[in-house]
C-alpha cells in the first residue's frame, strides 16, 4: 500500500479505519505512519494523527516506541491543533513508561496553560496528567493548581473533566 496516497485519497473515517486496519499491530507499518506524521505536510499530519487514534483504541501498546516523537512533535509551535488533540487523547489511554512520563507532563502542562489551546486537548491532559500522577504522587498538588485556576474561566466541558479529576486526585 502506499500509504501516504491511501491517507490522501479521502478525508473520511471510513478510509481513517482503513487505513488503521491495514496497519494492525504491525510496527513497520506504524512506522511508516508516524513518519509521516513528522514529515508531511499538515493536511497529511492531520490525518496521520486521526489513523494513530484508532490504531492506538486497538492496539494501544503500538504507540510506546513512538512516544517521545508523538510529544515532539504535538509541541511543536505551528503544528495542527488536530494533531495536539489526537496525540493527548491517545496519551490519555495507553500506560507511558517512567522514561517519557516527564515529557509527557511538561507537553499537558503547557497545553493546560496555553489560552490559545482548544477545550478537547485541555481535557485529554487533564487526563493524562491524573494517570501520570497514580505513578507520581508528588505532582497531584501542582496538577490540582493549573486545574484549579482553569475553573473560573473554563468552558462546560473543562468544568466537568476537572471536576473528575480533582475527585481523584484528591481520594
Amino acid at each position: 500500500m502506499e500509504l501516504e496516497y491511501e491517507i490522501l485519497k479521502e478525508n473520511s473515517k471510513r478510509n481513517a479505519v482503513r487505513i488503521a486496519r491495514w496497519i494492525g499491530n504491525d510496527q513497520k507499518r506504524f512506522g511508516q505512519l508516524i513518519h509521516l506524521l513528522l514529515t508531511g505536510e499538515d493536511r497529511v499530519a492531520v490525518r496521520c494523527a486521526w489513523i494513530i487514534s484508532h490504531c492506538a483504541d486497538q492496539y494501544p501498546a503500538i504507540v510506546t516506541p513512538w512516544i517521545s516523537k508523538l510529544v515532539r512533535r504535538a509541541g511543536e509551535e505551528h503544528v495542527p491543533q488536530a494533531v495536539q488533540r489526537n496525540v493527548a487523547r491517545v496519551l490519555q489511554f495507553i500506560d507511558i513508561p517512567r522514561t517519557h512520563q516527564g515529557s509527557v507532563t511538561n507537553l499537558c502542562f503547557d497545553f493546560l496553560q496555553n489560552p490559545s489551546i482548544p477545550v478537547s486537548v485541555k481535557v485529554f491532559s487533564m487526563t493524562v496528567l491524573s494517570n501520570i500522577a497514580k505513578d507520581e504522587p508528588d505532582l497531584k498538588h501542582e496538577i490540582v493548581l493549573v486545574i484549579e485556576q482553569l475553573l473560573p474561566y473554563g468552558t462546560a466541558g473543562i468544568r466537568s473533566r476537572a471536576q473528575k479529576v480533582l475527585k481523584r486526585l484528591k481520594e
